[in-house]
C-alpha cells in the first residue's frame, strides 16, 4: 500500500477504483456497492469536476476508472488525483487493484476475453502496454491490493476490511506470509524477515507441515530469538497502529518473509493475527504460497 496525503479519520466520501484490466475492478465496485457506496464505473474523466461540484453527495461515491473510459488520459488523470488531494474538504482516496503479469494473462486465457489494448493481438501484448501506461498512477494510490491468487470472495473481504469500517473508526489490518524465493508481495506497508529463526525444514518430521501446525510452532519458538523478535514487533505495532489509525488510515498491510514461506513466517502471521484480535484489531491474514499450493483459501480473524 502506498501512503498519500492523510484525510480525517472518517470513510472517505469519494473513491477512484483504477488499476490494469483483469485485477478485479468490477468486483470492488460491486464490493463497494454494497457497503452503501453510489457506484459510477467508466465515468468519462471530463464529467468528474462537474459530478463534484455543488452541494456534497448524500451518500460516499466510488468510481470506476479504467483505459476503456471515454476520454481517458494518464496525464490527466494524475492531474485529477493531484487536486483533489489537495481539497480540504474532500476525503478522497485512489484504490488501485494489481495483479502479475502471470496472473492476468491467466485470467484473460480462462475468460477467453480480448484485451482492450490487444483487441486481435495476444493478452500479453495488452497487458504489458497496459501496465506500462498506468505506472505513473499506482504511487498515487492511498490503497493498493494485489489481487494475485486472490478468488472474487477474498477480494470481497479485502475491501471489507478497507472500507467497511464501522463509523469509519476501525482500522482493518491484513498480514501476509510468503517465500522471499518468489519476491516480495507488493503493496505491503511493513515487510520483516524471519529466516533468521529455526528453521523446521530440517527437521524430517515437520518438513510436510505448515506453520499451523502445533508442532512447528513449538519448534519455532525453542529458538531464544522468538519470543524477544515477537515481542519487539508487537511492541512496533502496539505504537504504529493507533498512530496510523489516528491520522485517517484504513488499512494496514504487513508481510512476514522466510525461505520457502510454508514455516516460521506462517507461524510468525498466525501468532500476531491472534495477538492483534485479542486487542481488538480487525485482522485478516494470508499465506501467499500456502495458497499457491492449494491448501490453505484467504482466512480472516475480526476482532
Amino acid at each position: 500500500m502506498t501512503a498519500a496525503t492523510q484525510k480525517p479519520q472518517t470513510n472517505p466520501s469519494l473513491v477512484l477504483v483504477t488499476g490494469p484490466s483483469g485485477a478485479g475492478r468490477s468486483t470492488a465496485i460491486n464490493a463497494l456497492e454494497d457497503l452503501g457506496y453510489e457506484v459510477i464505473d467508466n465515468l468519462p474523466l471530463s464529467l468528474l469536476p462537474r459530478l463534484l461540484d455543488g452541494l456534497p453527495p448524500p451518500r460516499p461515491l466510488a468510481l470506476g476508472l479504467d483505459i476503456r473510459n471515454r476520454d481517458f488520459g494518464i496525464e490527466a488523470l494524475c492531474v485529477v488525483i493531484d487536486q483533489l488531494a489537495g481539497q480540504p474538504d474532500l476525503d478522497a482516496q485512489v484504490l488501485y487493484l494489481d495483479a502479475s503479469e502471470e496472473e492476468l494473462v491467466r485470467r484473460y486465457s480462462e475468460t477467453r476475453r480480448r484485451h482492450p489494448m490487444a483487441p486481435d493481438g495476444p493478452p500479453l501484448l495488452g497487458i504489458a502496454e497496459e501496465r506500462a501506461l498506468l505506472a505513473p498512477i499506482q504511487p498515487r494510490a492511498d490503497i493498493l491490493i494485489d489481487t494475485t491468487g486472490l478468488s472474487p470472495h477474498a477480494l470481497k473481504a479485502e475491501i471489507e476490511n478497507a472500507f467497511g469500517t464501522e463509523n469509519g473508526q476501525m482500522l482493518g489490518i491484513t498480514l501476509h506470509s510468503f517465500s522471499y524465493k518468489r519476491g516480495l508481495p507488493r503493496g505491503m506497508d511493513f515487510v520483516l524477515d524471519c529466516r533468521f529463526l529455526r528453521n523446521p525444514h530440517w527437521d524430517a518430521a515437520l518438513r510436510q507441515r505448515d506453520g499451523r501446525d502445533a508442532d512447528v510452532a513449538d519448534y519455532v519458538k525453542q529458538d531464544l530469538r522468538y519470543e524477544p523478535f515477537f515481542a519487539q514487533v508487537k511492541g512496533l505495532l502496539d505504537i504504529v497502529l493507533p498512530a496510523s489509525k489516528e491520522e485517517g488510515k484504513t488499512h494496514l498491510s504487513i508481510a512476514f518473509g522466510c525461505t520457502g514461506g510454508k514455516h516460521r513466517s506462517v507461524m510468525v502471521t498466525e501468532g500476531m493475527a491472534s495477538a492483534l484480535a485479542q486487542d481488538g484489531w480487525h485482522v485478516s491474514k494470508r499465506h501467499r504460497e500456502l495458497e499457491r499450493q492449494g491448501e490453505v483459501v484467504k482466512e480472516g480473524q475480526t476482532d
